[in-house]
């Protein structure tokens, strides 16, 4: 077993993943907070007889700026409540000189929140952070409040354009500079969802997560290393004789077979569970559960995938993972099928920018802008709150095992990642769940209307692993794929 450094903070979870399931828990909030550095830069005039003196803006005093300081304050507030991921806000600093803005650079920050009313370009880029993984949205005021000297003036000037060239260099260790992307008009929703974007950035650089029987990659074994040196991942391999002894462990302690007896009584008394295979599936799932969740916590790790799970894990756990994970998703973690890191960095960003659990499935051939999504260890949770009707099967495969045939809400708008393989080219694009189809395919199967340009599908690569998440993430995902260098492309 790899050893991991660092304890439970490594984590970056609110709660610690502890080993007991409870359907009632909240979702887990995962991830290190996005640590917030507002900014507010003006610079004073004063009046001159028959010449230009002022700028653009109403803040030329210390008393309009004192009150605009105010007003941020109250925005922030309302903002940070607003958010629904783990973010901290440092205390405004306010700015009238580029000695002063050097210095606000030795807090560490992973963002600036910059609101240049006045002042000069020098000041500016004085504000903008020198370190080039950190990131920085500027504000400008349009009609929500006194007008802002940089809504005219900020242009490419000053920064990136943000165009396919200028991204293409960009990586997890460099985002790029600030580009005109980056600035925001007034809107505090664009502000919101940006803040997003960046916080799933920050979690999705340098991830650790656990590959029980190694790591892989569907159609591309470069994947694992691709994932290790383009995004920092640390992927920690657990073999399968060391679960055959957590396992073995686990089975011998009356105290957590109660547990996973119990635990199979709560899930089955679940609205809208119904069982179709054996039942001693169900508690063999639970006691892989039970290991795996000890694993998680012992090595600060809020993801795991299984190598083998069609097959290897079978005569191990006398079960099939399917379940397992399905439950480890349920909760706000991160668990999936295959160890295909083709698909699984996808996943990982995905579950991020949502903030609810992602569906790791197949596709298949688009024809009337209709593809069936199917797997065998789809999350019941998927808008992090409700548990979606479900009848627990066999695994379709092996016709062995426990495995979730999840019933879907028809109509609901999702988003799709579609990776290129382990190149740096990811196609993002959205459905509408219309079915619930029963073939004899993967037990959990959905027909999806796709929408925009449907027939560009027909030349990707469908036959490797798509990502899928309840709701519309296509900006927030393309904006921090550009950030490391990801060439981010959109069906619409």
């Amino acid at each position: 077993m790899a050893a991991a450094a660092g304890g439970l903070d490594a984590l970056g979870a609110i709660a610690s993943p502890q080993t007991a399931w409870d359907p009632d828990r909240p979702l887990v909030r995962l991830g290190q907070p996005l640590r917030i550095q507002p900014v507010f830069m003006y610079t004073t005039f004063q009046h001159r007889e028959k010449t230009s003196w002022k700028s653009w803006s109403a803040i030329h005093t210390p008393e309009a700026a004192a009150q605009e300081s105010q007003r941020i304050g109250r925005e922030l507030a309302q903002l940070a409540a607003a958010l629904e991921f783990p973010a901290q806000f440092f205390p405004l600093v306010t700015v009238n000189s580029v000695e002063h803005a050097r210095q606000l650079h030795q807090i560490p920050y992973d963002v600036i929140l910059l609101y240049p009313a006045t002042g000069a370009a020098g000041m500016l880029q004085a504000c903008l952070p020198p370190k080039p993984q950190n990131d920085a949205i500027i504000f400008v005021r349009h009609r929500s409040g006194p007008i802002y000297y940089w809504y005219e003036a900020i242009s490419t000037r000053q920064l990136k354009k943000a165009a396919p060239a200028e991204s293409a260099a960009n990586s997890a260790d460099n985002h790029g500079g600030v580009t005109v992307e980056d600035v925001v008009v007034d809107d505090y929703q664009e502000v919101a969802w940006r803040l997003r974007a960046l916080f799933a950035l920050k979690n999705f650089i340098g991830h650790r997560i656990i590959a029980v029987g190694g790591p892989a990659g569907k159609y591309d074994p470069q994947a694992p290393e691709v994932a290790r040196q383009r995004y920092r991942f640390e992927i920690l391999d657990i073999t399968y004789d060391e679960l055959a002894k957590a396992l073995d462990a686990a089975r011998s302690d009356p105290q957590r077979r109660a547990s996973a007896e119990q635990a199979t009584r709560r899930y089955l008394e679940l609205p809208g569970t119904r069982l179709a295979t054996d039942r001693r599936f169900l508690v063999n799932a639970f006691l892989l559960h039970d290991v795996f969740k000890r694993w998680m916590q012992q090595f600060a790790a809020p993801a795991l995938t299984v190598n083998g799970c069609m097959s290897r894990i079978l005569p191990v756990a006398d079960t099939t993972p399917c379940m397992t994970l399905s439950w480890l998703n349920d909760e706000g973690w991160m668990g999936f099928c295959e160890s295909d890191f083709v698909v699984i960095p996808a996943g990982i960003l995905l579950r991020y920018v949502a903030g609810r659990p992602v569906f790791l499935h197949n596709s298949t051939f688009p024809h009337q802008a209709v593809v069936t999504c199917a797997h065998c260890s789809a999350p019941r949770r998927m808008d992090g709150n409700k548990y979606e009707p479900a009848q627990i099967m066999t695994h379709y495969e092996s016709d062995f095992g426990a495995a979730p045939k999840v019933d879907m809400t028809t109509g609901q708008l999702v988003t799709f990642i579609d990776p290129e393989y382990s190149t740096n080219r990811w196609l993002g694009f959205k459905g509408i769940i219309r079915a619930n189809p029963m073939h004899e395919i993967c037990r959990t199967q959905q027909d999806v209307e796709l929408q925009g340009d449907w027939r560009r599908l027909l030349a990707e690569t469908r036959d490797s692993h798509w990502m899928m998440a309840y709701g519309d993430w296509l900006r927030e995902l393309g904006y921090a794929a550009r950030k490391i260098g990801l060439r981010w492309e959109t069906i619409a």
